[in-house]
């Protein structure tokens, strides 16, 4: 059996139909796959900040995190978004095990290098993978909360999407991020670029074809497969049945791969 990390982005998970759920159940039964759900929550955070009149601000795609942001967050995140997930696991037939990356230390954390001006932000730095290894010997389906912690004992807010990439490079995993669109959009909202390699992704950036939050879900899949996931891909979460036809290699979303220059350097240098 392969690990397969399913990272649910914030705005899709109040959207998914139960037939998500669902497949997602069935792709567990099979046998062939573990999957393992990262989720993020942003409109739930958006919504709660307001309500407790909390103000916060963005810097390319990622939400600024003082104290008192943070607090909110895991409220959002840890609390009812990830019981959310559960719950509708639980009620599509399946064992779920919502989990943060406070827990245990699950998710070592540290400050992020890319950008001081976000606060309480923080990359993953270690994955303890055991405890996903345990609870997919019970069955169960993980589900995680990417709110994470240093050895001190000081949390931080992790993008969902760099919490998935470093779970799959630990597990060496498939890495399919969940979305309400189809994939990358080559223009106009019309065209799927259906395959991109790393050097295409970097170009889209810079010509403005990619833009705010994918930007970090497109940097996060590069890394993650220098580091060895052998396969990310972008997929519509609200159609049936794409999650399996990812599975089987079918030409769903869009799928993100190294040129061959690019493996030839990442292995020269690994």
């Amino acid at each position: 059996m392969s690990y397969v990390v399913i990272k649910c982005g914030g705005s899709i998970v109040d959207q998914l139909p139960l037939s998500f759920y669902e497949e997602l159940v069935a792709i567990q039964n099979e046998g062939k796959w573990k999957p393992v759900v990262v989720h993020g929550g942003g409109p739930s955070i958006s919504k709660l900040l307001d309500q407790v009149g909390v103000p916060s601000a963005f810097v390319d795609g990622l939400r600024v995190t003082t104290e008192e942001v943070l607090e909110v967050v895991e409220m959002a995140l840890s609390g009812s978004v990830n019981k959310q997930i559960v719950q509708q696991i639980v009620q599509t037939g399946g064992k779920a095990f919502g989990i943060s990356g406070v827990d245990g230390g699950f998710l070592q954390a540290k400050p992020t290098t890319n950008n001081k001006k976000l606060g309480l932000v923080g990359d993953i730095q270690e994955v303890e993978t055991g405890y996903i290894e345990y609870l997919t010997s019970l069955g169960l389906i993980p589900v995680v909360s990417p709110i994470s912690m240093d050895l001190n004992g000081q949390k931080y807010n992790i993008n969902a999407d760099m919490a998935a990439a470093a779970i799959a490079q630990a597990l060496q995993a498939s890495l399919c991020f969940i979305s309400d669109i189809d994939g990358i959009y080559q223009s106009e909202q019309t065209d799927i670029v259906h395959q991109a390699s790393r050097k295409e992704i970097l170009q889209m950036i810079e010509d403005k074809v990619i833009v705010g939050g994918m930007i970090p879900k497109v940097l996060s899949a590069i890394e993650a497969m220098e580091k060895g996931v052998p396969e990310v891909a972008i997929v519509n979460g609200l159609e049936s049945n794409n999650l399996k036809q990812f599975l089987k290699g079918s030409a769903i979303g869009t799928r993100l791969y190294l040129g061959k220059e690019e493996m030839e350097y990442v292995e020269y240098n690994s």
